[in-house]
């Protein structure tokens, strides 16, 4: 390919003109809890604090990645060994990025000449740093680890195409050929631990949420509530396994980051469990909203009953009286309480 330059210069830096200026990124928690801090990260000043906060807290990699000083020489430990930590530097992630891009071009011949690359490389640095552009999410969290860093770690079961023999290889390295796509569309039998099944679906979730893709599944081929089975018995239907992997997609943070993991669950209208798969959605919000009130009648009931317990005595002394019997206020709370369905354990 030829590139023609379109926002840089040869030989000029791609920030060239670009002021970097030193920003903080803090998260709190509605009662005031920190949920994230990073201070002194490297950002352009022209970003907004909301392009800061998701940098800082969604996309920087928080370990493994070589420290620098101010200088940009390397920090090395008392052991001699180069002291890790995150990345500080959103110039470390758009050079992560561009150069991983790059580098794979190169290699494979995308390129008619070195000058070609070079422009290809810094106009993405431009456009990345100027938010002109922006890959997905995965592209974020996982390119460029091994080739900016060195990262290695056991394999997760990836597989990839070698581009030299066309053959699908199994990855040897969870970070040399990372997940960087979006979105996957997987299929599932109507089999419960063999391949293709519907456990074996629940670990190729966890495996692309990992690495911060989402999924979508049409559920349809699975059998319906008290269908017969190959042993004889009856299917606890379809909705008892939906519930596992919303579960287990609740449970893992995507991309290792506080995102939840990206979702889809899709059913056919000839489906014999349509109506309860349509109002799943509609029972769990029933259930919020049944939770909310039922937390906020304990909590008005139970204050009423603890402050019942204390009363006045005939010499004009606070004192307790648990005694419900000897109590016509504490007697009064306890009947409001279980009239309003307080469990009698709370009460």
């Amino acid at each position: 390919m030829r590139i023609e330059r379109r926002f840089t210069h040869r030989g000029q830096s791609p920030y060239e003109n670009l002021p970097f200026v030193k920003r903080s990124s803090e998260i709190r928690n509605p009662d005031g809890s920190t949920v994230f801090k990073l201070d002194n990260i490297d950002i352009p000043e022209s970003w907004s604090q909301l392009a800061i906060d998701i940098l800082a807290q969604k996309y920087f990699r928080k370990a493994g990645v070589p420290q620098r000083d101010e200088q940009g020489n390397p920090i090395v430990g008392a052991d001699g060994k180069p002291q890790l930590g995150g990345e500080r530097d959103s110039r470390q992630v758009f050079e992560r990025l561009a150069g991983c891009w790059t580098f794979w071009g190169k290699n494979f011949g995308y390129f008619k000449t070195p000058e070609d690359s070079d422009a290809f490389h810094d106009d993405l640095c431009y456009m990345l740093a100027h938010q002109m552009a922006a890959p997905n999410s995965p592209q974020w969290f996982n390119t460029g680890l091994h080739y900016a860093y060195g990262l290695s770690g056991p394999a997760q079961g990836h597989f990839y195409v070698d581009p030299t023999t066309r053959e699908v290889v199994k990855a040897t390295n969870a970070f040399e050929h990372p997940q960087p796509h979006a979105c996957f569309i997987q299929s599932v039998d109507d089999d419960l631990v063999g391949d293709g099944g519907i456990m074996d679906l629940w670990v190729r979730e966890a495996r692309l949420f990992k690495y911060g893709s989402g999924t979508g599944t049409n559920f349809s081929r699975l059998r319906g509530d008290a269908e017969p089975l190959s042993g004889g018995g009856r299917s606890s239907g379809l909705m008892s396994f939906l519930r596992i992997g919303d579960r287990a997609a609740g449970a893992i943070k995507s991309g290792g980051t506080t995102r939840r993991a990206a979702k889809m669950v899709c059913l056919d209208l000839d489906h014999p469990d349509i109506e309860e798969f349509i109002n799943w959605k509609v029972v769990e919000e029933q259930k919020v909203a049944a939770m909310v009130t039922g937390s906020k009648i304990c909590a008005q009931r139970l204050n009423a009953v603890l402050k019942a317990c204390h009363v006045v005595d005939d010499a004009g002394q606070m004192k307790i009286e648990i005694d419900a019997k000897r109590n016509p206020i504490l007697r009064e709370a306890l009947a409001a309480a279980r009239r309003d369905a307080v469990p009698e354990a709370y009460v």
